[in-house]
């Protein structure tokens, strides 16, 4: 895509965990990041934290309905919108005969038909620009099978699917789409799928070649690449940061 300076860019979820890494990565190389999230306190701190190249929007992005307007009143105020990294997910973890009908649509809706909707209406965006990058977080777990996860494994599955689908559509309008599909990171949402499981901890890092946990700042390098030129020929592909992990659990 056409490097600008400032790019624009979207970073929902980008409050807290990975999001925050891609948020101030992205920032500290002269990117303007609008961090998208719904904790007004995990707001307060990423504005101080983003200061002049960037700004915070308190958002629901599971009221598809009003995505729309979010899109229209970012284009109205910057103009163009180059890069949007949709990392806003949840997870939950239950035994596979225990996971609801509504449990499942929950994190479906969330985690895939947020970032469809959303995904869409910056789109169309980008179209008139003829340029643009859109980054899907994904997830080790699409690639490899993890217990009790069952509905987030199959969102970031559809991820990984929309994410080819995308890239093969939008490439003739210069618009790529990558993925990042992140192993076992340091975040909240890893210690809470590890749940203090030490067996479980010493079974992960015995199969990560690497033999620790990854850091948020690794996916936002991962992520500071697939949003400009340097990776100007690429697209459709999905890059994991795991360490090595390719063995599955």
């Amino acid at each position: 895509m056409k490097e600008q300076q400032p790019l624009i860019a979207i970073v929902t979820g980008g409050a807290s965990g990975i999001g925050l890494a891609i948020a101030e990565k992205f920032s500290q190389h002269e990117i303007f990041t609008i961090v998208v999230g719904r904790d007004s306190n995990k707001l307060k701190a990423a504005q101080e934290m983003l200061g002049k190249n960037g700004k915070t929007i308190q958002f629901d992005l599971t009221d598809l309905s009003k995505i729309p307007s979010l899109v229209n009143d970012i284009k109205k105020e910057f103009g163009r919108i180059d890069v949007l990294v949709n990392n806003a997910g949840i997870n939950m973890k239950k035994e596979f005969t225990e996971v609801s009908d509504e449990d499942f649509q929950t994190i479906l809706h969330t985690n895939v038909n947020a970032v469809f909707s959303l995904s869409r209406e910056v789109v169309k965006i980008m179209e008139v620009q003829g340029s643009g990058s859109i980054i899907n977080i994904s997830s080790m777990a699409s690639q490899y099978g993890i217990p009790k996860v069952i509905a987030y494994t199959a969102s970031k599955s559809a991820i990984e699917g929309m994410t080819n689908a995308m890239a093969v559509e939008l490439s003739p309008k210069g618009i790529r789409v990558n993925a990042i599909a992140p192993g076992f990171i340091a975040t909240d949402m890893s210690s809470k799928a590890l749940n203090g499981d030490e067996e479980r901890k010493r079974k992960v890092l015995g199969r990560t070649p690497m033999g620790y946990l990854g850091q948020p700042e690794d996916v936002a390098d991962a992520a500071l690449f697939l949003a400009t030129n340097s990776s100007k020929y690429i697209t459709g592909t999905s890059i994991r940061v795991d360490g090595g992990n390719a063995v599955g659990f």
